[in-house]
Formats: C-alpha cells, sequence, structure tokens
C-alpha cells in the first residue's frame, strides 16, 4: 500500500512540469494577445492623430481667418502678460495683472468686431456699477459695527437676487454678460475688501487693468486684420440667393428626371444635418435666422468701415433674408414633393416638362442676379428682373388651362349635355341613382377627347433606373391585389401630386416679387452705386437706293 502511494506521488510530480508548462502557455497568450490589442489600439489612435491634424489643416487653409485669429489672439495675451513684469510706484498692478490677461481672454472675439465692443463695455460697466455699489456697501458695514458680516451676506443676497431676476428681462438680454460680471466683481471686492479694508484701491486697481485689458483686444482685434460682424452679415445673405438658387434648380430637374429614394434618410424627415446638398442648402437658408440676428446686433455697434458708412441699414439686409426665406419655404415643399410616398407617372410629368424647367431655371436667375446685385452692392438695371420668370409662369397656366384633364382622373367626368332646367324631385331622384350622370364637359375634355389619352399609372424611375410602383401592392404588369376603385383613387392622388408640384412652383413666382421689393428698399436706403451702363454696338445701317 505503502509502494503504491509512493508511486502515486512521484507521478503527480512528474505531472507537475506540465502543469506548469501549460499555465505558462497560456499566460504567453494572453499576454501575446493583450500586446496585439494594445498595438491596434495604439494604431489606431495614431490614424485618428494624422486624421485630425489634415482636418485642423484644411480648416487653415479653407478660412485664413481662423489661423489670423490664434495670432492676433496670442499677441493680445502676449503683449498684456507684460504687465507681470510691472516694476512702479504701484505694485498692485503686477499682483492683479490677472485682471487685464482675463478680460483679453473674456473680450476678444473671432469674426465679430462688434462683439468686442459689446463684451468690452458690458465688462466695464459691470465693474464700474459692482465697484461703486461694493464701496456703499462696505461703508455702511464698517458703520453697522457688530453686524457688520450680516451686513455683507445680506448685500451679497440682494445683489445676486437683482441681477438674476432683470437680466431676464427682455430688453436687458444684451447686458446678460454685464449682469454677470457685475455680481461676479462685486463678490470679489466684498470678499477682498473685508480684509484689506481698502475697498477704494481696490475697486481703482481692478478697472485700470480691466480697461487696459480691453483697450489691447481692441486695438489688436481692430487694427490688424479686421473681421467685421456686418461684412459677415453681407456674406451671409448673399450666400442666401445663391442656395436658394441651386435649391430650387435641384428641385425642377430632380422631379423631372423622376429622382427619387428608395429610403428617406431619417435626418431629413426630422430635419437634421444630412448628406443631400439639395437638402442642406434650403435648410442653411431656412436656419440661418439665429446667426443674423446675432450678427445683426454686433453689427449696430461697429464703427464706420469700408463701404458700410453710419447708421448703415442692417436691418434691410435681414429684411431681405427674411423674404429669400419665405420662398424657401416653399422649395422645401418642392422637395417635399420628390420624398412624397405618391409620385406622379413620368409620362404625365413629360406633358409639362419644358413649362416646368423653364420656369425653374429663370427664377434661379433672377435669385442669381440679385445676389450677385447685393454682392456688388449694385442697384438693379433698369426694366423689369422679374419679366422672363412671369412670362415662364404664364406659359405653365396656359399650359395646365389647356392640359388640365391630365392633373385630374378625367374618367370620373361627367360627360353629355346638362339640362338647362331640373326641378327639385328630379334633383333628388339624380341625387338617389347613382347611375344617372348629369350632362357636364370640361372646356379641354371638349377640345381634345380624353377618353383617347392613355394615361399611365403610377409608375416612376428612381435614381437607380428600377422600376418604382405606388402603391406597394400594385404590380408593374397590370396585376394588382387591391380592388379597381382602390387603384382608381392611387391613381388620381398620383395625378394631383403633379398638381401640387405646379401649384408650389407658381407660387415661388409669385413670392419673388417680395424679395425684389426688400432688395430695390435695401439698395435706396444703403445708397448702393448704379449699375454700369452698357452701350450696345450701333445696328449697321441698311443702304436705301433713291431714284433720281
Amino acid at each position: 500500500m505503502g509502494s503504491i502511494k509512493c508511486n502515486w506521488a512521484d507521478n503527480s510530480g512528474g505531472k507537475l512540469p506540465l502543469l506548469v508548462s501549460f499555465w505558462g502557455n497560456e499566460d504567453g497568450v494572453s499576454r501575446r494577445r493583450g500586446l496585439k490589442v494594445m498595438r491596434e489600439k495604439i494604431k489606431n489612435s495614431w490614424v485618428e492623430f494624422n486624421d485630425f491634424a489634415r482636418k485642423a489643416l484644411e480648416m487653415g487653409r479653407s478660412d485664413p481667418r481662423k489661423v489670423i485669429f490664434a495670432v492676433k489672439m496670442g499677441l493680445a495675451l502676449s503683449l498684456t502678460s507684460l504687465l507681470i513684469f510691472w516694476k512702479g510706484s504701484y505694485q498692485d498692478f503686477a499682483q492683479y495683472s490677472i485682471w487685464a490677461i482675463l478680460t483679453v481672454i473674456v473680450v476678444f472675439e473671432f469674426s465679430i468686431a462688434g462683439a468686442t465692443f459689446i463684451k468690452g463695455f458690458n465688462r466695464g460697466l459691470g465693474t464700474l456699477c459692482a465697484g461703486i455699489l461694493a464701496f456703499c456697501f462696505a461703508e455702511l458695514s464698517v458703520v453697522a459695527g457688530k453686524f457688520e458680516e450680516v451686513v455683507i451676506v445680506i448685500s451679497i443676497f440682494l445683489t445676486g437676487f437683482c441681477a438674476s431676476y432683470l437680466k431676464l428681462y427682455p430688453t436687458m438680454k444684451p447686458y446678460e454678460y454685464g449682469f454677470r460680471v457685475f455680481v461676479l466683481t462685486y463678490c470679489i471686492l466684498m470678499v477682498a475688501g473685508n480684509r484689506t479694508r481698502e475697498y477704494s484701491q481696490a475697486v481703482l486697481t481692478r478697472l485700470v487693468l480691466i480697461a487696459a485689458g480691453a483697450g489691447v483686444t481692441l486695438v489688436v482685434n481692430i487694427c490688424i486684420f479686421p473681421i467685421w460682424a456686418g461684412e459677415s452679415l453681407h456674406k451671409l445673405v448673399v450666400k442666401n440667393f445663391k442656395d436658394l438658387a441651386t435649391s430650387l434648380e435641384g428641385c425642377v430637374n430632380g422631379y423631372l428626371k423622376c429622382v427619387e429614394y428608395e429610403r428617406i434618410p431619417s435626418k431629413i424627415l426630422t430635419y437634421q444635418a444630412a448628406d443631400d446638398p439639395l437638402y442642406n442648402c434650403y435648410r442653411s437658408v431656412v436656419q440661418s435666422t439665429s446667426e443674423e440676428d446675432t450678427l445683426l446686433g454686433f453689427a449696430t455697434w461697429e464703427p464706420p468701415h469700408g463701404p458700410y458708412r453710419h447708421n448703415y441699414p442692417w436691418e434691410n439686409f435681414v429684411k431681405v433674408s427674411g423674404a429669400v426665406k419665405h420662398c424657401a419655404f416653399t422649395v422645401m415643399a418642392l422637395h417635399g414633393c420628390i420624398l412624397s410616398e405618391i409620385q406622379a407617372p413620368a409620362d404625365r410629368r413629360h406633358v409639362f416638362s419644358n413649362e416646368l424647367q423653364k420656369v425653374g431655371s429663370e427664377g434661379a436667375k433672377v435669385l442669381r442676379e440679385l445676389g450677385s446685385k447685393l454682392e456688388k452692392m449694385e442697384k438693379l438695371s433698369p426694366g423689369d428682373i422679374l419679366k422672363n420668370v412671369h412670362e415662364a409662369a404664364e406659359q405653365l397656366q396656359q399650359k395646365i388651362d389647356h392640359k388640365s384633364y391630365v392633373l385630374v382622373n378625367s374618367e370620373g367626368w361627367e360627360i353629355g349635355v346638362r339640362p338647362m332646367e331640373l326641378d327639385l324631385e328630379d334633383l333628388i331622384n339624380a341625387a338617389g341613382d347613382e347611375n344617372m350622370k348629369l350632362g357636364s364637359k370640361s372646356l379641354s375634355e371638349a377640345v381634345l377627347e380624353v377618353r383617347s389619352v392613355s394615361v399611365g399609372t403610377a409608375l416612376c424611375y428612381d435614381a437607380k433606373n428600377t422600376l418604382r410602383t405606388w402603391p406597394s401592392n400594385v404590380s408593374a404588369n397590370g396585376g394588382s391585389m387591391v380592388k379597381g376603385d382602390e387603384f382608381k383613387t392611387y391613381e388620381s392622388a398620383s395625378a394631383l401630386s403633379l398638381a401640387t408640384f405646379t401649384s408650389l412652383l407658381i407660387e415661388f413666382v409669385a413670392r419673388l416679387g417680395n424679395v425684389v421689393s426688400s432688395f430695390e428698399e435695401l439698395s435706396l436706403k444703403a445708397n448702393f452705386k448704379d449699375p454700369p451702363i452698357i452701350n450696345m454696338p450701333p445696328e449697321p445701317c441698311k443702304g436705301v437706293a433713291t431714284w433720281v
């Protein structure tokens, strides 16, 4: 028995190195796996860093103003930091130089010189008011004696309550930053003054340092490659004209080419930024309201510069852009017709293709012409800029009058001769008799026999040239899983979608008049220059034969 135990112990001892080697291999595999994962993470991080560096360089190349802003920011901070080495009689300047540096960081803005003025003004006014109020409450707390702490706490509560409540008042919105600076400065002065008992000196020192920081900011931001809010507003309105013209042409061309979406992107359905350029163009026009309001508020603070004189009518720029947005809503509806589930067949669209194409191209031409005039700050040339687009819209309306049977399901029209007089009993009986048809015939159907015109079903080709049917349970081969009456309903709805598109396009032309009127008002108030006079070459004189 003892030998058996000894042999088992020997065998187990012989197997122990195998177990050790087994676990050692497992540790090696896990270690190699961990190193592989670490190498992949390092590689991915390096790729992401290279991608970030490439995009940062592209941003600087595409908009050099951002590089200039960074250089100006660094320069302003460097000049202000020289106060750290102040060796004059007032050592407090070096001690509290951080106030000047903070002023530069907070007040300095990128593309808006007006924002620099507003923030500098708010910061100075808030500091001055907080200093005066802190000095008054400090004297009151000294007079209070043993109730000094109570007076300080109550004054901080009242200051915070009044400032926080007043900044919510609508007319105080431009001074919201000033209220924040006011509360912050008041609390700092009360805390610092309670320790040193030198309220007046603390207020004076901070005012001087804030003025120094604001002065450096204004000089650097205005004198070195200034970027004005008014100029940015001007360019933004011009861009809205061009973007809307691009969207209009894209909607008309896409509709006539029967471009459809196999699956509408969810971002478009939720009105978010998407990769569709047609959608992004009119979306940027509609969503530019907040940016325009911000630029307008800053532009009114800017001094005269370049072609923009004093009291420049910046409000009219926003008014013109508002008229453009009013047209953009129609373009949005036109794009909605392309995104719609109910589509008109290609043969129906082809009936009005020339007229629709002309209205779209002429409307886009008007928008681009107005945008070009606004960019050059020129008045409109003599003549009616809307003449061609109005003629194109009239031709489209005339085509609709002559081909109105294409826009509806004409099989349900009442054909015959309408009786001149009908008794009340006859009308009641006629209403109860579904097979009885009252005699009527439209002008377009009287001239052209509608029954002889073949009207296709709601079939169309999408962007991938695959046949698309609406509804999905209607086959293209003529077989249908729905009843005949229901199919006719679908067919009528598809025809009416074409009527919707044409009516929206005509409505767009009608809204162009508001854009032209707003532009003419702006050109008069802003004193735009007259358009250049183009001298047409004289026509060659035709020879006139005379008989003697």
